[in-house]
Order: structure tokens, then sequence, then C-alpha cells
């Protein structure tokens, strides 16, 4: 009877809905979790772009913090001022170099694009007179066939608007993750189950000393491969040296890929001013990328993250052929972390087999 008083008749029997069978309900399981991971896959694919300027963020964020830590070192405040203060203290570096530099930069890089084309063209003819290369309409052909078939994962870095929203979206997330990193960290595990969550916490806080080590690593390479770099170049005469130092301390940051590049450039500018300066440059190139290669790698290694030299590159060629360019600048950071997590897997596995 319900409250009502009306009298409530239950059907007897299976519903045709119902399985009542083990060996097939088990079964229905498992392809309702492959099924589930083919549709998680499925939304990652979907939302690549996203997921990477989340995961900048979260580098940035970590970048941020690293500054934070170590500023608590010299003053002990609060963390809002530490960060506060690291973010103006950043801010008035870029501004100020920029502008001290502004117009010579800017002149410099019309000045390095005009003759990296000419340089290009030079070499292109001199291959194609050798029969090492296609003609120049047959390079126009197989570039716009190219251009063509880039795919809509890295479309949208090809507009500067969408560069330059990418880039306020990540620093805006960069700084609501700094401010209050605690208060995420708690949201994430959440998420995980209970008996899983002390587990979780010491897996994420290696991966984010890690990403922290990684980052200061980098920062540093890049500042002192920059300075080397425009130091040399500008005593041995070659030009636009200014400019060459700093494009070579922001590809440091992605490493092997990114040297090869800035020595390219060297190369092309050295020689538009002769073949005795172009020589010198790659004298330079040489230097620079041994002395970074055999001081400051290794000793920046030991105190940071060492990561295997082909285990990078691997890691690099297939993030830029998934994820463009947002991908291979982001490989070192994602290989980092992910190395982390699997050393803590280890290591948790060593100390089962050994109470075992």
């Amino acid at each position: 009877m319900d409250a009502g008083g009306d009298r409530v008749i239950v059907r007897a029997g299976a519903s045709p809905a119902e399985v009542r069978d083990a060996a097939t309900r088990h079964e229905i399981r498992r392809a309702a979790v492959w099924l589930g991971m083919a549709c998680a896959i499925a939304l990652v694919v979907l939302l690549v772009q996203p997921l990477l300027i989340i995961f900048a963020g979260l580098v940035f964020a970590a970048l941020l913090d690293g500054g934070v830590r170590l500023l608590g070192r010299v003053l002990p405040i609060g963390r809002s001022w530490r960060l506060l203060i690291v973010c103006l203290l950043t801010i008035t570096f870029l501004f100020g170099t920029f502008y001290l530099a502004g117009v010579q930069i800017t002149a410099q890089v019309q000045q390095l694009r005009s003759t990296v084309e000419t340089q290009a063209l030079r070499v292109s003819g001199w291959l194609s007179a050798q029969g090492l290369m296609p003609g120049a309409s047959d390079l126009n052909g197989l570039a716009k066939q190219a251009m063509s078939s880039v795919g809509r994962v890295t479309s949208w870095l090809g507009t500067a608007a969408g560069a330059l929203t990418s880039g306020f979206m990540i620093v805006v997330l960069g700084l609501f993750i700094a401010i209050d990193p605690r208060g995420y960290e708690r949201g994430l595990q959440w998420m995980v189950p209970e008996r899983h969550r002390v587990e979780f916490a010491v897996t994420v806080s290696r991966m984010a000393q890690t990403l922290r080590r990684l980052l200061a690593g980098r920062l540093l390479g890049m500042a002192l491969e920059g300075v080397l770099t425009a130091i040399a170049l500008w005593l041995v005469g070659v030009p636009m040296a200014l400019i060459l130092g700093i494009l070579t301390g922001l590809l440091a940051f992605i490493p092997n890929i990114g040297a090869f590049i800035s020595g390219a450039l060297m190369v092309a500018v050295g020689f538009s001013a002769g073949v005795h300066t172009g020589v010198l440059a790659i004298v330079v190139y040489v230097v620079v990328q041994t002395f970074d290669g055999y001081v400051v790698i290794p000793m920046v290694a030991k105190r940071t993250v060492d990561l295997p030299p082909a285990l990078t590159l691997g890691a690099q060629i297939l993030a830029s052929a998934l994820f463009g360019i947002m991908g291979l600048a982001l490989a070192d950071p994602m290989t980092a972390i992910i190395k982390a997590a699997m050393e803590r897997r280890s290591e948790n596995v060593e100390e089962g087999q050994g109470e075992g």
C-alpha cells in the first residue's frame, strides 16, 4: 500500500533489459571500459589546443612558484608579496630590456629577416644548379602544398591574434595557479580515491619539484648562452650580434633543435658580411655550444633534471609532429614530469618487492 491507500502492484519476472548471466555482465562491463577509453582519447584529440594551453599555464605557474620559493630564502614575507615582487621584477626586466634596446632590436629584426631570405635564396639557387634541389617553381608548389596540408591542430598558431590570445590565457592561468597552488592541489586530490591520495600527493609533489628544477636550469642556460653568444659575435664583428644573442637565448629553451636553428641564423648572417666573418661565426657557434654542452649543461643537470639527449630529441620530434610549435616548446616539461611519475612508480614496485 502507498501513502494514498492505493494498492501497489509489482510485476514479477526478468526485465527484457536485465542481464542475469554473470559472464555476459562481465563482458558488458569490459566493453563499457574500452568504449569509455576510446571516448576519452577522442575527447583529448578534440580538446588538444586548450589542453596544451592549460599545461603551458601550469609550466608558467611552476616558473613563478620557483621564483617565489627562491625569494623566500632571503625575504621572510608572505607568499602573496613575494609573488608580486617576482611579477614586478619580470615585467620590469622585459620592458626595460626592450625599451633600452627597442630601436636597435627592431632594426636588427628587419635586417635579419632580409638577410636570411637572401642567404636562403642563394643556397637554394646553388643547390638547384647542382641538381640537388627542385627549381624555384617546384619549390613554390611544394611550399603551397605543405602549407595547405597543415592540420587544424596547429592552424590556430598561424595568426598573431591567436598567439596573443593564447599567451594571455597562459599568463592568466599561471598567475591564478601560482597565487594558491595548494588549493588546486587539494581539488585534484579530492578527485582521487581516498586510498590512493597519499601516493598521488607524493607523486604530484615530485613532478612539481622536477618541473621547477627543469625550468630553473633552462633559464640559467638560456641566460648564459644568450649573453655569451652576443658578446662573442660582437667581438668577432658579426652583424646583428644583439638580436642573434637574444634569439639564441630564447631558442635555448628547446635543446638540440633550438641550437641548430640559432646556429643556422648565425652562419647565414656571418656569411652575409663576408667569408671571413662567416667562418668566425661558425667558430663562435662551435665554441659556445661546446662550452654549453660540456660545462653549463652538466653543471645544471647535477642540480636540476638529467634528461637523456636521445629521449629529449625523440620527445621533441613526436610532440612537434602531433601538436606543432606549442608541442615542441612543451616537449621537455612533458617528458620531465612523465619521467618523474614513472620513477616514483618504479620506487613503489621496488619497495613492494623488498617487503615481499
